[in-house]
């Protein structure tokens, strides 16, 4: 296309695609393709601005509804002179391959599939919105490498993702795990999370992955193992067999448990009947045999105890209970039951007492806290450990109740999950909480609270095991302090960075700028003269912002006892001065409205930086089409100094952008110099200044930026 335009040429594949003639020379694109993104028209201007290329996608939809995606790449092309002669649109309708990622979004998220991405090379982490979802996180939630690993729970989860991620990173070994993560909101999911690299030359750069709900199957599939694991131990190691009995045809069927209970092989047999018979003890036979007749034709259950014989003459006792199923008429077709050795029950009766005073003897010297307490949360039985970790006697702890020694931070989540135990809810419940020493101080315990019934199935007392953390949650508490100091120290050296890259940008083209000039051949005496002065003072700019940054490495951790009382119109005028050739360059005017001794709170590098950011912000967003003016207008306001920065520029779009407006790395304008750091750096430099940011702005009207300063005390 020319510079307005015209079409001047297509391929063959276009003419296929967009019916043009390219016989037709000269034909307008817009008529030529009618139903385009209004985002195209943009990027074509932006070229015939002078940027080279431009690349995006977008969806058109007409008035009837029909909704069209199309994808464009935007090169110029210039004469040998290197005057812009036009652009070349390389331009696709990708309507199919869209509907088709949607259909798959669409099947991810019924299928809860989330979507990940880690950049090593940028060191970003992308979760999608299912994703999100699953974790249980908002929508503006940044997630991290280390925060992502820490939602896996503690101990086999979390040692397996970190293992397996590690492994990805050093060999680029995928993986296919499922764990369990505790979401946002405390909840243990079962999730599949698999993840493959990319690798480049031998360096992983990328992990790619989906993530997964998974946790009602898992669960289901936990619940069916263990129904699974219990039968397995009830109808094995516990002696348990099943029979079933066809009362119609004298049939009997034995599982291969029973023939191990009665001590016969099968194979010895013709007719299993005959084998019960001839095991069950001569004077347990005729009553056991009636039992059975009568629970066949409905005159009682059917639940007895008799004795067998084995071969070797030894008698052991079985416990037999079963189930008598009717046909439409309430005629028997069918009996199911089982059989249950209980030999050994009967002789533990005898070592009862024994295994009492046992467990006596391990409730009074275990090594961990355990005490009996009542339904009214009174102590009942305490042991030795408790007393000592408590600085209680056995005497003073049975005179008072939980409750009472509970700190009442605690004791809310305690008596809620206690009352769930005693509604029936729950059998048993685990808590971390703290308990009051007997000298004041707090003893910090993890408690195992156990619902015990007595015959009659009701609650009685509760069994509580305590314990004493103390010692482990001082050591925590001292490292997450290190951790925290630690990370304070990094994102200072970090905004230092920032600073330093951001700030010395504005000096560097300011000087840039009065350089040109005095290498410019056409600039007289005089001029030449005041570009020098100007020099002289940009480079005295750059020296004091230097010795501002120098500062700002002695703050780190200490932010605020190295706030110091700063003039804001001092510092405003240096700014001012500094950004001098970059006003008159951009034809800006400013008006500034400031008290000449407004003081604030703050360290003189991080409020400079934020003046210069507000005022080249506004620079560079500037309306294409009017005059470009900024007012900076100043008042206290409570505990702080409100400055605002208002601007009549391009304006921004908060409705789509105003979630993540101070994140870093983005951007709200196809600027060509937009890096996505300016606000993010002036947003972190304020809170640790205990200052604050707010934006107000209408698109193509313009912006105000008001930003909030502590005042000094």
């Amino acid at each position: 296309m020319d510079r307005e335009l015209n079409i001047q040429a297509c391929s063959e594949h276009w003419q296929n695609a967009f019916g043009t003639d390219p016989c037709k020379g000269g034909l307008p694109l817009s008529e030529a393709i009618a139903e385009l993104p209004e985002e195209i028209w943009i990027d074509l201007q932006y070229c015939l601005e002078g940027v080279e290329n431009r690349a995006d996608s977008g969806r058109f939809t007409s008035p009837e509804g029909k909704v069209d995606w199309y994808e464009w790449k935007i090169n110029s092309w210039s004469s040998d002179r290197g005057e812009l002669e036009g652009l070349i649109l390389i331009l696709e309708k990708v309507t199919d391959r869209y509907r088709k990622t949607q259909l798959l979004e669409k099947s991810q998220e019924v299928a809860r599939i989330g979507g990940w991405k880690v950049n090593l090379l940028e060191n970003t982490i992308y979760w999608s919105t299912v994703t999100r979802e699953i974790h249980e996180v908002p929508e503006d939630f940044e997630p991290d490498l280390k925060t992502g690993i820490d939602f896996y729970k503690e101990g086999y989860s979390r040692d397996t993702i970190t293992r397996v991620v590690k492994e990805a990173i050093a060999s680029g070994t995928p993986w296919d795990e499922e764990l369990q993560i505790v979401t946002a909101k405390g909840r243990e999911v079962w999730v599949r999370a698999k993840g493959e690299t990319e690798m480049v030359n031998g360096r992983c750069v990328r992990i790619i992955g989906t993530f997964q709900d998974i946790d009602q199957r898992k669960r289901a599939e936990l619940e069916y193992k263990m129904a699974s694991e219990r039968l397995a131990i009830a109808t094995g190691t516990a002696g348990i067999g099943i029979w079933e009995f066809d009362p119609i045809g004298n049939d009997l069927f034995w599982d291969s448990n029973m023939y191990t209970l009665y001590g016969i092989d099968a194979t010895q047999f013709n007719g299993v009947y005959d084998a019960w018979e001839s095991c069950v003890h001569p004077e347990d036979k005729d009553r056991t045999a009636s039992e059975v007749a009568e629970a066949i034709w409905g005159n009682g259950d059917f639940d007895t105890v008799f004795r067998i014989i084995w071969g070797n003459g030894e008698i052991r006792w079985i416990k037999a209970s079963a189930t008598v199923i009717r046909d439409e008429s309430g005629q028997p077709v069918k009996m199911i039951g089982v059989n249950e050795d209980i030999t050994e029950l009967r002789n533990t009766r005898l070592q009862l007492i024994q295994s009492e005073e046992s467990l006596n003897g391990a409730f009074e010297y275990s090594r961990i806290g355990m005490a009996l307490v009542g339904l009214d949360g009174k102590f009942k039985k305490v042991n030795r450990s408790l007393c000592q970790s408590l600085g209680y006697t056995e005497e003073q702890l049975l005179r008072t109740d939980f409750q009472s020694i509970t700190h009442p931070e605690d004791l809310k989540k305690d008596l809620s999950l206690l009352n769930e135990v005693l509604r029936g809810e729950r059998e048993t419940y685990q808590i971390e909480k703290r308990y009051f020493h007997k000298d004041g101080s707090l003893v910090f315990i993890f408690l195992t609270v156990t619902a015990v019934k007595n015959i009659d199935g009701q609650l009685s007392h509760f069994i509580s095991q305590i314990v004493d953390m103390t010692s482990r949650m001082e050591a925590e508490n001292k490292l997450k302090s290190l951790y925290d100091l630690t990370a304070k120290q990094n994102e200072s050296l970090l905004n230092f960075a920032h600073i330093v890259s951001h700030n010395l940008r504005s000096h560097a083209t300011n000087l840039s700028m009065i350089t040109d000039f005095l290498l410019t051949d056409k600039i007289g005496d005089a001029e030449r003269e005041k570009a020098l002065g100007m020099l002289g003072k940009a480079a005295a700019g750059l020296n004091e912002t230097i010795e501002h940054l120098n500062e700002v490495v002695l703050v780190k951790a200490t932010m605020n006892n190295k706030l110091r009382t700063l003039n804001l119109s001092d510092l405003l005028k240096k700014v001012l001065f500094d950004l001098e050739a970059i006003i008159r360059e951009n034809h800006t005017r400013i008006e500034v409205g400031l008290p000449d001794n407004l003081k604030v709170s703050g360290v003189a590098a991080y409020v400079e930086s934020i003046l210069l950011n507000m005022i080249t912000n506004a620079i560079k967003y500037r309306h294409p089409d009017r005059e470009n003016r900024i007012r900076i207008q100043a008042k206290e306001q409570g505990e702080f100094v409100e400055i605002c920065f208002s601007d009549n520029g391009q304006g921004i779009d908060l409705e789509r952008h105003g979630a993540k407006l101070f994140g870093m790395y983005k951007t709200f304008h196809k600027h060509k110099d937009a890096k996505g750091i300016g606000l993010f750096i002036t947003k972190n430099q304020l809170e640790s200044m205990g200052g604050s940011i707010r934006v107000e702005s209408q698109v193509g009207k313009g912006t105000s930026f008001i930003v909030q300063f502590v005042k000094p005390n």
